[in-house]
């Protein structure tokens, strides 16, 4: 490392080595191998999630993975010590949708558990740092990324596609209410039109009000601060993107256990529950 820092910056080293920053930190001021058989597991742990998870989950499997039994307090203390919390997302600025056509009514209204699989659905779209828009749909019933699709516009025939995707994909079940924002390609009359073809219910948020389709703004948040940490700016091809965003994806429903699923992977709640 000291011989590289005198052509290269630290960060540029770490993020070629997949050094996270605060490891590489730590291990400057305490040395390697210094720590308990706990604080070492956590830190693993830590490390192989890519500090994505709070304590209540890095306890969970604490004791999944190595046997160890702690109170929830003294891991989060743990995590403290070495600088492992989860990192926070940035708050993200509001911006209104322009031109709505066809408004569906807010009829989630915030109920966002479902009883059974296609019951309820969210959607929304994300612009990239890659000059590229991703449009997901997610099942409420166990958080499972059903369908997303990448592609170089925001137009209507691109929520249309995805939405056919979704439907193949669930052997085009009937009556799922599809919640998405008032954005102009979801207020269409042709994307409308098409959800009643399909035998599905358009629903909405209201209009400027995020906190409506919260479930899928926060997992667009988490792809953008997990899949793509530490990248600048329209720094990476469209390819290499896509490929970050099929492997969060498939480790989001394969691996990801979640909190709310009772620390299970999205897949893992729907078998025990099919």
């Amino acid at each position: 490392m000291a011989n590289l820092r005198k052509k290269y910056t630290v960060t540029l080293i770490l993020e070629v080595l997949d050094i996270p920053c605060v490891t590489y930190y730590r291990w400057a001021k305490e040395g390697i191998g210094t720590h308990s058989p706990i604080e070492t597991a956590l830190i693993a742990l830590c490390e192989k999630t890519k500090y994505r998870y709070g304590h209540r989950k890095i306890k969970y499997l604490l004791d999944k993975e190595y046997g160890y039994k702690l109170n929830r307090n003294t891991v989060q203390k743990l995590m403290q010590k070495h600088r492992l919390q989860c990192r926070v997302k940035k708050k993200r600025k509001f911006k209104a949708d322009q031109g709505p056509e066809m408004i569906a009514p807010n009829v989630l209204a915030h109920s966002f558990p479902a009883t059974a699989f296609n019951e309820k659905w969210v959607t929304d779209i994300k612009y990239g740092s890659t000059m590229m828009y991703l449009a997901t749909i997610l099942d409420l019933f166990n958080n499972e990324i059903v369908a997303y699709k990448l592609y170089d516009h925001q137009q209507t025939s691109f929520v249309m596609d995805i939405l056919k995707k979704a439907l193949e994909a669930r052997n085009y079940p009937k009556g799922v209410l599809v919640h998405s924002d008032q954005g102009s390609v979801y207020t269409s009359y042709a994307y409308q039109n098409f959800l009643e073809e399909m035998g599905c219910q358009a629903i909405m948020s209201r209009r400027g009000n995020c906190w409506d389709n919260a479930v899928i703004e926060s997992f667009h948040s988490h792809i953008k601060t997990e899949a793509f940490a530490r990248v600048r700016h329209h720094s990476l091809a469209n390819e290499v993107a896509r490929l970050r965003i099929e492997a969060y994806m498939k480790k989001y429903n394969e691996e990801r256990i979640q909190e709310k699923l009772g620390y299970l992977t999205p897949l893992e709640f729907g078998k025990q529950t099919a």
